[in-house]
């Protein structure tokens, strides 16, 4: 009886604070929301996908979500519509396989106006626990605060890892072993620069990565699947500002090299044939098999050359022996974008070792202010190439990553308003094809995204929290001690 007593006063609650839509002009277009989640692939545990109009003169907004077997869910705001979390998930796993019809409503000045239905396909394929990115200002020439964090997909949780109003310093390239947080390589730059490594779910410990036989500290990480290698970069960089664009920067190597930490033995392997003064090598990534080593690599430019228009970028291939340590005797031209007057950043293999994912760009390495840059999908098993079109959009979509199972790709996007990085996602079949990318969801989105003026910069899948002590970790950044890397050469 209680039971009843308490559905029938929330029932009077909701009535109470919603209105009917009644006396509504038909509308013959479908409705324009912001996000855009027309059409789009969902999995199956994302959260709610909240939404408001385009349009900011709307007063009410008023969808209904319905599948094929009569099930439906309701939500009005006057600013966007916030769908009940619990209800959204039990309507997404019954229709898992399936779609679901949105019917949006929209009230102005003049009245209602009701407008045609699009639909959501829900993809029985989960997608991980959540992403890890950091949160920084768009310019990248300066910065302030800064942080790294991680969202949990199937809700709105987002929590700090660590900020670097916690010590002097600036935190980029973090990096997990596929997804798994027990892995993990974050790093420090600044006054207490170091790499902070963690191994097996242990300890948190600060390593100083520079040698005297190396460039510079170690960046760029990406873990071999069996978590004993780290393949890294070092690279020497510089900045400028475009002439015709003041609001665009270019980032540029003088000097790059490759190089992979052994994790047992606390040695960084170093090849002359991945370390070469004509070459710069940069963006080292395993194969899903960890038995090869993707990296881009371009021609270095003479020294007293100012022509960044002409570095490109192309894909190639070294073996990697992981019984040994060591590298194959000869590299392989994968793509040669060069011969395209194009360049390749950013390649992300698929953890099932189908595809390969890279940023195709006009020249250079540092894609996100690149307006032209788009993603690509090599299929490493026919070796068809073909940009992502269904993902892509008319600005820069740069750094991307693959969740654990291979089908679902995390993506950064300036599409929004050309300025701040925000994260897409799209789902990618077993045969290749690829779904119309999504923007990750948040409760009211266009006040979110408009109240926080700061980029999501790499985005990364984890497959669990990642249980990141950031207050000790501060400690150990601002203390002297660092670890030091020892070197071995082939």
């Amino acid at each position: 009886m209680k039971q009843i007593v308490y559905t029938l006063i929330a029932l009077l609650l909701f009535s109470a604070c919603t209105e009917t839509v009644s006396d509504a002009k038909q509308e013959a277009n479908q409705p324009h929301i912001y996000p855009d989640y027309l059409d789009v692939t969902v999995p199956v545990n994302i959260a709610p996908l909240c939404f408001n109009m385009a349009d900011e003169s709307a007063m009410l907004i008023d969808a209904v979500v319905t599948d094929s077997h009569g099930n439906n869910l309701h939500s009005q705001g006057d600013e966007a519509v916030d769908f009940d979390i619990d209800d959204w998930h039990a309507l997404l796993a019954q229709n898992q396989g399936d779609s679901l019809s949105v019917t949006v409503s929209a009230k102005y000045a003049d009245g209602w106006h009701t407008y045609q239905p699009f639909s959501i396909s829900v993809s029985p394929d989960s997608i991980d626990y959540g992403i890890c990115y950091r949160l920084i200002a768009p310019g990248y020439e300066v910065w302030s605060k800064m942080g790294i964090y991680e969202r949990d997909l199937s809700s709105f949780d987002e929590r700090a890892l660590i900020e670097n109003t916690q010590f002097q310093g600036c935190v980029n390239c973090h990096s997990f072993n596929r997804g798994n947080p027990a892995d993990m390589s974050l790093h420090i730059r600044g006054p207490h620069g170091a790499t902070l490594l963690r191994q097996n779910d242990g300890p948190i410990v600060a390593y100083n990565t520079k040698t005297d036989q190396t460039l510079g500290f170690c960046v760029y990480p990406y873990w071999h699947p069996s978590g004993r290698y780290i393949a890294y970069s070092t690279n020497a960089t510089s900045q400028l500002f475009h002439s015709a664009d003041s609001n665009r920067i270019e980032v540029f190597d003088t000097a790059s090299d490759l190089q992979v930490y052994d994790v047992e033995k606390n040695e960084l392997l170093l090849s002359p044939i991945v370390k070469q003064d004509s070459i710069y090598e940069t963006f080292p990534v395993f194969s899903a098999d960890g038995r090869s080593l993707y990296f881009c690599a371009a021609r270095a430019l003479p020294e007293d050359s100012h022509q960044l228009d002409s570095i490109h970028y192309n894909l190639y291939r070294i073996g990697f022996d992981p019984a040994t340590g060591t590298f194959g005797d000869h590299i392989e031209t994968i793509i040669d974008a060069e011969a395209q007057h194009k360049s390749i950043a950013f390649p992300r293999p698929s953890y099932d070792g189908r595809f390969l994912c890279y940023t195709l760009a006009d020249y250079g390495q540092f894609s996100i202010w690149h307006h032209e840059a788009d993603l690509y999908l090599l299929d490493l098993k026919t070796g068809e190439n073909h940009p992502m079109t269904m993902a892509n959009s008319d600005d820069t979509e740069s750094f991307h990553n693959w969740s654990t199972n291979s089908r679902w790709l995390v993506l950064s996007s300036r599409r929004d308003d050309g300025l701040y990085t925000r994260p897409y996602f799209c789902h990618v079949d077993a045969d290749g094809h690829v779904s119309k990318a999504f923007m990750l969801p948040q409760r009211n989105p266009r006040r979110f995204y408009r109240d926080r003026f700061l980029s999501f910069n790499v985005p990364d899948f984890i497959i669990a929290p990642t249980r990141f002590d950031g207050n000790k970790a501060s400690r150990i950044i601002n203390d002297e001690y660092r670890k030091n890397f020892g070197v071995r050469k082939e």
